[in-house]
């Protein structure tokens, strides 16, 4: 894309932009340009960032980390760029591992992953698949190791980064600088790169 579909405002545009900002400042260290895009109407940001804090609260065993992980495969499937360096960056900020962040994609072979978290990146990549790959299998294994509630907050993430991959990927958002180092560091690799987020 030669720009973005829409430009974001500026964080300072008007004073419900500026309090949203402050949120993402503690979660990425800068506030992304998704959000100053939804920010052209402003009950679509809110209803966003609300969604946000609901899918990110902790209830149990589905950290704030593995959250994160799951996250970045699930973008990753649907090959959204922009919100695969939010998500990988947001993992290290909330406390994985760095080992398993450089061999995330092969966490049904190394052993820093556990049963538990390989039942939850099958179910990540199948759920984020199109058409959906979720089958019997995957849910037995899934709530082999989780339970009810659990299982909801894990698809809450995956259900949340599927808006965010859509509406970044079309959006042709602008990745930040943070992010991208981010990608860089843990994803180049693999051959990430900022794709149309760069302009």
């Amino acid at each position: 894309m030669k720009r973005p579909l829409v430009f974001p405002l500026d964080r300072n545009a008007n004073k419900e932009a500026e309090e949203m900002a402050v949120f993402y400042e503690e979660t990425l260290g800068f506030t992304p340009n998704s959000l100053f895009t939804m920010m052209h109407r402003p009950r679509i940001a809110r209803a966003f960032l609300e969604m946000n804090r609901a899918v990110m609260e902790n209830k149990g065993r589905v950290t704030s980390a593995l959250k994160r992980q799951l996250a970045y495969l699930s973008s990753m499937t649907a090959g959204c760029r922009y919100c695969e360096a939010h998500a990988i960056r947001a993992a290290e900020r909330y406390g994985s591992d760095e080992d398993k962040l450089h061999h995330i994609w092969e966490y049904k072979t190394y052993d820093a992953f556990t049963d538990a978290e390989r039942a939850v990146f099958d179910f990540a990549i199948a759920a984020s698949s199109i058409p959906n790959a979720v089958d019997d299998e995957i849910a037995e294994n899934l709530r082999r190791h989780w339970n009810d509630g659990e299982i909801v907050e894990i698809l809450g993430v995956i259900a949340l980064f599927g808006y965010l991959n859509r509406w970044n990927d079309s959006m042709g958002t602008q990745l930040e600088d943070p992010a991208a180092e981010d990608g860089n560091k843990y994803l180049e690799q693999k051959g990430w790169s900022r794709g149309k987020h760069q302009y």
